[in-house]
Parts: C-alpha cells; sequence; structure tokens
C-alpha cells in the first residue's frame, strides 16, 4: 500500500469494510447454528431478536427515555411512536388471535394488588437506570456501563420476583380481561388515539412532529413484533428469558426449586430442563444483545464508551434498580415490552393498567436519578 493510499484512509476504510463484513457474517452464522441444533422456528427466532436490538439501537427507539421526554420536557414523539407500533400490531394481531386461538395467545395477566405495586416500582426503577426490560438488554449490549452493572442483578431480581409469584398473586386479583374482535380493536385503537390527542394537546410548541426516524422504527418494530407472535405463537417478552438463566444456573448449581410454585409448575420446570435454545423469550433476548451490540460495533467501531465518574452511591443504586426491575416486572406480569407493548396489542387490559401505574411512578424515578448521583442536577 502506498503512503498516498494509507494517507488518503483506504486502510481505515478497508478496516472497517472488513470488520463489518465479519460482524454480518457472525450474525449469519449465529442464525444458521441455532437453526441447525435447535431447528429452523428457533434459528428465525434469533434472528426476529436481532432485527429488534438493530432496530432499538440503530434508529434510537426506546421506552424509558421517551416517557422522560414528555414529562420533562413535553415531547411526545418517542411515546406516539411507541403508541404507532401497538396499534399497527394490534390491527393485526387481533384477527390473528381470534381465527388462530388454539395456536396463538396474547400476553395475559391479571390485574391485582401485585400487578400495579410492581408496576408502580419498575416505573420508577427504570428511570433510575434509564432502561426498561428491552432498554436494559440494548444498553449493555452496546456496551453501556451502568446497563452492563444492572443486566445481571435485573436477572437475578426475575428469578426471585418469579420464585415468590404466588404468593403475591394470593394477595388478590380480578379475572384476566381480554379485548377481543373487532369490537375489541376499536376500543384499543381508540383509546390509543386518546392517549396520542392528549400527549399532542399537551405538547410543547413544536413538539408535535414524528420524526421519519420514529416512524421507520415503528412501522419494523410492528412487523417483528407480528413475526414474534406467529412464529413463537406468543407476543414478544423480555422478563421470562431473564429469570430462566438465573433458574438454570441454579438447578446447575444443586438448588431445589420445589418450593416454588412458579418454578415447579410443570411447564417452567421442563422449560429449566431443556436447552436454553429452544426458549423463545431467551432467543430474543439474546438476539437484542447482539443486534444492538452490532450496531454499536458497526457504529463506533468498538465499544469503547469511558467509564462514567459517578459517585459509589450511583453504582450502589444502579445495582438496587436492576434487582427491582427484575423482581417487580414479575410480579407485574411484564415490562413495557411484556406488559404495556405486547398486552395492549394483544387485547389484555391488564396491559393498559400497568402503562397508567408504571408511567405514574415514572416522576418519581426521574426525581430520584440526580440525587443518586446518576446525573448532574439541574
Amino acid at each position: 500500500m502506498s503512503m498516498a493510499a494509507e494517507e488518503s484512509g483506504a486502510v481505515p476504510a478497508r478496516g472497517r469494510a472488513v470488520r463489518r463484513g465479519a460482524l454480518v457474517a457472525t450474525a449469519l452464522v449465529a442464525i444458521g447454528a441455532v437453526a441447525v441444533l435447535a431447528g429452523a422456528r428457533f434459528g428465525l427466532m434469533l434472528a426476529i431478536g436481532l432485527g429488534f436490538g438493530i432496530t432499538l439501537e440503530g434508529l434510537r427507539f426506546g421506552f424509558a427515555g421517551p416517557w422522560r421526554a414528555i414529562i420533562l420536557r413535553r415531547e411526545p414523539a418517542g411515546l406516539l411512536a411507541q403508541l404507532l407500533a401497538i396499534g399497527l400490531v394490534s390491527v393485526v394481531a387481533f384477527p390473528l388471535l381470534q381465527s388462530h386461538s388454539g395456536e396463538l395467545v396474547g400476553a395475559v395477566a391479571p390485574i391485582g394488588w401485585a400487578m400495579v405495586g410492581g408496576a408502580f416500582v419498575f416505573g420508577a426503577a427504570m428511570q433510575v437506570i434509564l432502561g426498561c426490560g428491552s432498554g436494559t438488554l440494548e444498553n449493555a449490549g452496546s456496551g453501556n456501563p451502568v446497563g452492563l452493572l444492572a443486566l445481571p442483578f435485573f436477572a437475578i431480581g426475575s428469578f426471585f420476583g418469579a420464585y415468590h409469584l404466588l404468593w403475591w398473586t394470593d394477595l388478590g386479583a380480578l379475572p384476566v380481561i381480554v379485548l377481543k374482535g373487532a369490537t375489541g380493536l376499536a376500543v384499543t385503537l381508540g383509546l390509543l388515539a386518546a392517549v396520542a390527542a392528549v400527549l399532542l394537546w399537551r405538547a410543547a410548541p413544536g413538539a408535535r412532529r414524528l420524526p421519519p426516524r420514529l416512524v421507520a422504527a415503528a412501522l419494523i418494530l410492528a412487523a417483528l413484533a407480528i413475526g414474534n407472535l406467529v412464529v413463537a405463537g406468543q407476543p414478544w417478552g423480555v422478563v421470562y428469558g431473564l429469570g430462566l438463566w438465573v433458574a438454570k444456573g441454579a438447578v446447575a448449581a444443586g438448588a431445589d426449586l420445589s418450593g416454588s410454585g412458579f418454578w415447579s409448575a410443570p411447564g417452567n420446570a421442563a422449560r429449566i430442563g431443556e436447552s436454553i435454545l429452544t426458549d423463545y423469550t431467551s432467543l430474543t433476548n439474546f438476539g437484542l444483545i447482539a443486534g444492538a451490540f452490532l450496531v454499536a460495533t458497526w457504529r463506533d467501531g468498538g465499544l469503547s464508551a469511558p467509564l462514567p465518574r459517578l459517585p459509589a452511591r450511583a453504582w450502589v443504586a444502579a445495582v438496587i434498580a436492576g434487582m427491582l426491575l427484575g423482581y417487580s416486572s414479575r410480579l407485574a406480569f411484564g415490562c413495557n415490552v411484556g406488559a404495556f407493548f405486547s398486552g395492549i396489542s394483544t387485547g389484555i387490559l391488564h396491559g393498559w393498567a400497568w402503562f397508567a401505574a408504571a408511567f405514574a411512578e415514572s416522576w418519581i424515578g426521574i426525581h430520584l436519578r440526580p440525587r443518586l448521583g446518576l446525573e448532574a442536577r439541574a
């Protein structure tokens, strides 16, 4: 290579191309390996998870951040994009669930004391670390130090939340309420439109436009979520897979989970004994982390984010918040993905109750962040 070529940047450009090619090849090999080892359906689920991660990181689509933006600055674009994606999924999911009731299931969950309390706690904790379930996976995959620290504790919290779940649900819950058919779809779309109208009415001047980036992200996420429902027979979720990883590790270490009504239930006990490559939620979680990693490495050339200069209490807060995220989301039957996004888009009234509780408590988490040393005070 000549000196002129080196000075022109040809070498770095070629290096970037090789690195990016290697990233794509690795992703394709991983999908192929899962398809060979576990089956084509499971390879497709990993690919869907990669799509989630690439979209969330690549198009900067999130859940916790947009809620913060509407609360602090009256900027509704991010939340409007979430509502758009939910509406698009519901238009397809409602008729699919009705016509394939024996093959497909919605994000079925009851409204109860534990669920509301869990959603309240989750709303605060996710604002403390600026990451919900999918956001924590995305942040960890992209090299965010707080996300990397919080993720394993999120998983531990999810495991223990599931371990104690039946005790909490015995405190009382309503029967599962499902909106079905054309009437249910009309009610769901009407409620989504009403929330969007309120957001636009309350928006700051000049903040009512939905950027094309977020429209594209909503369309892609909706398509991926529909794919998740069709391929897995269940909606997109996050929390169960995290708890399952810890449960499998605990059993491998010799722990006896028979004292937990949740983990000793036949279906869950079977999953603990089966390959992790046959658990749909785990595969999309793995894919989401890998997709965020791929985008961050493609864009920045590596995970080179410096360790932030945070006080000790901030790191302790990240650990505690991660545990609370996992525990509370299990009590609430999901996070922003499994409860809010998938719950509403498959007609489960629980999704609306979760949204109200978690959004209300987000105010607390937002104001806790500076007190815990996670950001400068305004």
